[in-house]
Order: C-alpha cells, then sequence, then structure tokens
C-alpha cells in the first residue's frame, strides 16, 4: 500500500513526459524516411536547399550553388514540413 503513490506518480511521469518523446521520436523517422529527391528542407542549422541526392543515411542537397553531403538526422521536421506547406491566406 506504501508504494502505490510511488507508483502512480510513476505512471504520470510516463505519460506526461517519456510518452510524447516517443510519439515525436517516431514521427521524426517517419519524416526522415519519406523525404528524398527534389525536395526542399531546412536542416537544424538553418540551411536551405534541395534534395538532390539520396542514400540510405545521406542526402547531397544544393543550396544556391553549393553542394553540401549531410546526415539525415540534419534535417529539421518542423521547418522543412512549414517550408512546403502552402500559404494560408489572411482573413479580413
Amino acid at each position: 500500500m506504501q508504494f502505490l503513490p510511488l507508483i502512480l506518480i510513476f505512471v504520470v511521469f510516463y505519460f506526461f513526459m517519456i510518452y510524447p518523446q516517443i510519439k515525436k521520436n517516431k514521427a521524426q523517422k517517419k519524416f526522415r524516411e519519406s523525404i528524398g529527391k527534389g525536395d526542399k528542407i531546412i536542416t537544424i542549422g538553418g540551411v536551405h536547399a534541395k534534395i538532390i541526392d539520396a542514400n540510405e543515411t545521406t542526402f547531397l542537397i544544393d543550396s544556391e550553388g553549393t553542394k553540401l553531403r549531410i546526415d539525415r538526422t540534419a534535417v529539421s521536421m518542423e521547418a522543412s514540413q512549414a517550408l512546403n506547406q502552402p500559404a494560408k491566406e489572411e482573413k479580413k
């Protein structure tokens, strides 16, 4: 009976801290697997580029004539998704 509060604290901690992080990691992994040649991306360092070649672990990107090879994990999911979404019209 004295362990019940400790167990409840762990369960609450799991659902508010650990589970959302696991869910976010799965979404990032799915995003990285879905992008490929021709997609526009933004790296976690802020480089805006277009993918010109992709393999299992890296991308070859072109940013205004400069070619770079980056790791798949260096692509920012949030920024890249925002870049590829059409602009929303402002309501008057």
